[in-house]
């Protein structure tokens, strides 16, 4: 098959589809017990620089469930990482950063990134196209944002604290950071296109704790910088808690919108507005629930997605740790049976 001819790509593009695709956030890891077998004793920003390990994990999901995409095996921090800054990613709590950014002279640690600095990043994507052949792969990047957030914050935050009062109380200081951010992870999507990915995600995971005012003025810029460099494939944008934020968000310039699973999609669908597809929304917790309850709330989850010019199934989230795998399977044949 002819990878422009996916169902995946087809839906981004809101095309007409042979059957809703479905794909699922963080399906490369967390609850198989292949994955586990492989990263055990190995560090993840280990596994993310291994193209061999990259490879494999990347292609589980794609073996067991037959999902309609593929997501690149990798870490929001991986560019960060390349290009010198000390961090590590702690099992248990996250990405964390041994010299937090909280002031101008701590910008000098954001060089730019080069190509060269992420070889593993070429090299897994090349051979993952060769052996995925009609299934798109995702690349994907952190966002601005997020990523600026754990650089101030120094690891994880409820609050973001320390990211607001540096966006509210030094704005000059706040802007340069993201224009470092936002060519860093220009870069970072470029390199996955160029070596093959079919289209990329940009995660902004924590973009839910702005005001939409806010987030026109302090991060909107910087995020539509990167949607127009990566215009060449199709781009979701993809945050938590953004219900919101999902008006401001279909503005940036992606293709597909994700949707977390606190709004239904008919409503994420008229706030989104036109031009725009929709990507989700399962609530991951659903899947501890018995299949009868799972099966209900995803029937559930296509009829309003039905509303949305082009429908990509995802949960609303990443897979919880905890996932019986054999319930992904059940869900990803029974979303393709009821929609082909």
């Amino acid at each position: 098959m002819n990878l422009a001819d996916s169902a995946f790509l087809r839906a981004c593009r809101r095309q007409a589809v042979p059957h809703t695709p479905v794909w699922y956030m963080r399906q490369a890891g967390r609850s198989l017990p292949e994955y586990l077998k492989v990263r055990e004793g190995v560090p993840m920003l280990t596994a993310c620089e291994t193209p061999d390990l990259i490879v494999e994990i990347t292609m589980q999901p794609v073996r067991r469930y037959g999902v309609d995409a593929a997501i690149f095996f990798s870490d929001i921090v991986v560019p960060l990482k390349a290009i010198g800054v000390d961090l590590d990613i702690k099992p248990g709590v996250g990405p964390v950063v041994a010299d937090p950014i909280r002031d101008a002279k701590a910008l000098d640690v954001l060089r730019p990134l080069e190509p060269d600095d992420v070889p593993y990043v070429t090299e897994a994507i090349r051979a993952l196209t060769g052996e995925l052949g009609g299934t798109p792969l995702i690349g994907f990047a952190g966002a601005p944002f997020t990523l600026g957030s754990y650089l101030i914050e120094g690891g994880p935050s409820k609050n973001h604290d320390r990211t607001k009062a540096m966006m509210y109380g030094e704005p000059k200081l706040w802007h340069a950071l993201m224009e470092r951010l936002t060519d860093i992870v220009l870069t970072h999507l470029r390199v996955q296109i160029d070596a093959g990915a079919s289209a990329v995600q940009l995660f902004d995971s924590w973009v839910g704790a702005v005001a939409p005012d806010d987030y026109r003025e302090f991060i909107l810029p910087h995020t539509r910088r990167i949607f127009a460099g990566v215009a060449d494939v199709p781009r979701i944008h993809f945050g938590v808690g953004t219900g919101e934020l999902l008006g401001v968000l279909g503005e940036a310039g992606a293709d597909v919108v994700g949707v977390d699973w606190r709004v239904p999609l008919d409503e994420a669908a008229r706030r989104v507005g036109p031009g725009k597809a929709l990507q989700g929304n399962l609530d991951p917790a659903i899947l501890l629930a018995p299949w009868e309850v799972v099966e209900r709330k995803a029937r559930e989850v296509l009829r309003r997605g039905g509303a949305a010019e082009g429908h990509v199934f995802n949960l609303g989230h990443g897979v919880l740790p905890s996932t019986d795998p054999d319930q992904l399977k059940r869900l990803t044949d029974l979303v393709h049976e009821a929609t082909s």
